[in-house]
């Protein structure tokens, strides 16, 4: 953490320490740098890794297909009726982009500026316009596709399909208590509101008729069990690529540099999760794991507790680094406390992610705060102020997962039965 706060990039931070520590405790002369360069290797060498990339690119096609526009037109004719019609609009959008991205930045970068700019010309203050896009944004990464459950997934052993499948009823649950926050909002405050049209509806649901397959393709091959999280990430790229070719908006000379983009990006993160397996498994040597699962025992007897107490330790430690940071820093850690308290590491690893995306959202360094200041044209300041409003319906979520954990199994079980 020292290191982190000194300014240096996470990856090293995380390389550096474990060599520093490895180091002291058998000599500088005896690091075993073959042990290190084959715990790096294996941190990686994971069949359902190959996801990230083609989420990454997935959503970058996608961005590139020109359905944003589409995606949004459609939410509105949805509810767009409804009293701040826009703003439900916006929840209801990133619903749908959430089953195309898995990322909130994705979000914000692909639907932040349609969507601002729509409700500002609507007459929404600019505030809220700002507020709903943010929250919204954090349902990327809770409905499937997800790139922080591929990692909480590798890291703890836990099945990224049933992760999958598990983070679609939060996701859902975020988003109708958003809505709930918009509705209050639009009536004290009188915000406006479209008119029902069915053949709106019906034309704006056949413009985006194709790009809403690809959740449908991710989605519900993950839940019959054709594909694997892995699998239904290729087949999402390849029907995202036939799509962009059929409408003429993806060129090879467009393809090119969003595929370089991907490979950096793709590199970006594998090097933080095998810094991050080779941080577990130095913390692991230093047999830190146990020594907290010890505190824990002698200290806490009841599961709901020690989950109370995780959750805040997570929106503490959202405040100061990104999600994939915190899964790689923490997952080893947890998963021997997990298993001893018999807490079910798909229930918790859902509430965890849902608790940590409320991170990208709170200062200091929270990367949507970041990308909404260029977007909106508001000070840093404001759009602090402007998002913690809405982080208190996601709290809420957070709660109603810690009491009702079926919220999260109930579909992954139902799922595996009727395969």
């Amino acid at each position: 953490m020292i290191v982190l706060f000194l300014g240096i990039p996470v990856v090293f931070s995380l390389g550096f320490t474990s060599i520093f520590v490895i180091a002291i405790e058998r000599g500088i002369a005896d690091i075993p740098f073959a042990a290190i360069a084959q715990r790096l290797i294996y941190g990686i060498n994971n069949f359902p890794i190959l996801a990230i990339p083609c989420f990454l690119l997935a959503g970058k096609l996608m961005n590139e297909a020109g359905v944003t526009v589409r995606i949004f037109r459609f939410a509105n004719s949805l509810v767009g009726h409804l009293p701040g019609g826009l703003g439900h609009a916006n929840v209801v959008a990133s619903v749908i982009f959430s089953g195309m991205s898995g990322s909130a930045i994705g979000d914000i970068v692909a639907m932040g500026p349609i969507e601002i700019k729509a409700m500002r010309e609507a007459g929404f203050p600019h505030k809220f316009s700002v507020a709903i896009t943010a929250a919204s944004s954090l349902i990327g990464p809770i409905i499937p596709p997800s790139i922080p459950m591929v990692f909480y997934g590798v890291l703890a052993g836990v099945s990224i399909g049933s992760l999958f499948i598990g983070g679609i009823i939060p996701g859902l649950l975020m988003a109708v208590s958003l809505m709930v926050w918009v509705y209050v909002k639009a009536k004290r405050h009188n915000y406006p509101q479209g008119e029902l049209s069915l053949a709106e509806m019906w034309e704006s649901f056949k413009e985006a008729f194709v790009p809403l397959g690809t959740p449908v393709i991710l989605i519900g091959g993950i839940w019959v069990g054709v594909f694997t999280p892995t699998e239904a990430a290729a087949a999402a790229v390849v029907y995202v690529v036939v799509m962009g070719i059929g409408n003429r908006s993806l060129t090879l000379a467009r393809f090119i540099p969003i595929l370089r983009e991907t490979v950096r990006e793709t590199a970006i993160l594998l090097f933080i999760l095998a810094c991050g397996s080779l941080y577990g498994w130095m913390m692991v040597r230093l047999r830190v794991p146990y020594v907290l699962l010890d505190l824990f025992i002698s200290t806490i007897s009841s599961p709901m507790m020690v989950i109370i107490i995780l959750v805040l330790f997570f929106l503490f430690m959202g405040c100061f680094l990104s999600v994939v940071v915190i899964i790689n820093i923490t997952v080893p850690i947890i998963t021997p406390i997990l298993a001893q308290y018999g807490i079910d590491p798909l229930y918790f690893g859902v509430i965890a992610i849902v608790t940590l995306m409320i991170g990208v959202l709170t200062p200091p360094f929270g990367n949507v705060l970041f990308a909404l200041t260029l977007i909106s044209g508001l000070s840093f300041e404001d759009v602090v102020k402007a998002i913690l409003p809405p982080i208190i319906p996601i709290l809420v979520v957070v709660v109603l997962l810690i009491l009702f954990p079926p919220l999260i199994t109930f579909l992954p079980k139902l799922a595996l039965g009727m395969r």
